[in-house]
């Protein structure tokens, strides 16, 4: 008899992750507000499900990939969430919520003897396809071996930490880290548009020395310079992440000097982009300025 899992969100990063573990052989329950997501997996073989406390009713297990702490707060202990379900013993959060959110959920879940697996995700969408998202899990041993199953369909499972929270603070170093490259690799790579390199040659340059990152290799030749911009993850989390962050940071009174300029790069990113446009479109913030593309030239 097939495991059953639950799924709640199923948009850029949750749908592909529902896909691995219908293939994988999963009873997938799922529930998201938009209809036509939740309908293309039914289709697949997954169980539409009314609210999540429906899932939290079908399943043991139930796995969530939601896009802001207050969504991920209301979805698991609001009117009709997780909590209110007669079946869930084990929650596991894929989202990025901050370490502080993260405690707070898993707080009010073991109230209701629900164990909690803090669990965020890296990858993009194209890890989430392939499964090789890193999976940073924060639990107690025996809860993370409950849940180990589906999470090795996904991606590669790290054990971060036995307290909620861990795997949040290894996901907002993740991000930072992530959002800083992109951030100074348009930069970078702007100027050297602007002075006559040839894009290519340059990320040719780079990926062979000392400059090589994770915006020049594969961001900036898959997505950037054939002007895509479809890496699915969006300016307005990245925003999110990068102000996590820095709020933790300086919560525990580390010097951010580096992270409130990054953040300061995102929120007018924010400002000029949209909440929803692909963070790799931060490269026009800097474009727009300097009067040039980062695309090959013409007669390439």
């Amino acid at each position: 008899m097939a495991e059953a899992v639950g799924f709640i969100g199923v948009g850029n990063m949750g749908a592909p992750m529902c896909r691995r573990l219908l293939d994988a052989g999963f009873d997938l329950t799922i529930y998201d507000i938009n209809e036509d997501a939740v309908a293309e997996l039914v289709d697949l073989g997954a169980t539409k499900a009314a609210s999540p406390a429906a899932v939290a009713s079908a399943a043991e297990v139930v796995l969530v990939s939601l896009p802001t702490p207050d969504v991920v707060k209301a979805v698991a202990l609001g009117p009709g969430g997780i909590s209110s379900g007669n079946r869930v013993k084990t929650y596991v959060d894929l989202s990025t919520t901050g370490p502080r959110m993260a405690a707070e959920v898993a707080a009010a879940l073991a109230d209701t003897d629900i164990a909690v697996v803090d669990t965020p995700v890296s990858g993009g969408v194209s890890g989430a396809v392939a499964g090789t998202l890193a999976v940073m899990a924060a639990a107690a041993p025996e809860a993370l071996e409950r849940v180990r199953a589906p999470l090795e369909v996904i991606g590669n499972v790290f054990h971060v930490g036995e307290e909620a929270g861990m795997g949040q603070t290894m996901k907002l170093a993740n991000n930072l880290l992530s959002a800083t490259a992109l951030a100074i690799s348009s930069e970078a790579m702007v100027m050297g548009v602007k002075a006559g390199l040839d894009p290519r040659i340059m990320l040719d340059v780079i990926n062979s020395g000392s400059g090589k990152n994770t915006a020049t290799d594969g961001k900036f030749a898959g997505a950037i310079l054939p002007r895509k911009f479809d890496l699915g993850f969006s300016v307005g989390l990245m925003h999110k992440d990068v102000a996590l962050a820095l709020a933790e940071g300086e919560a525990m009174g580390i010097p951010m000097t580096l992270a409130a300029t990054v953040r300061d790069v995102w929120e007018r990113a924010l400002a000029e982009l949209g909440s929803d446009a692909d963070f790799s479109e931060i490269v026009k913030c800097v474009e727009r300025r300097a009067g040039v593309e980062v695309k090959p030239p013409e007669d390439g």
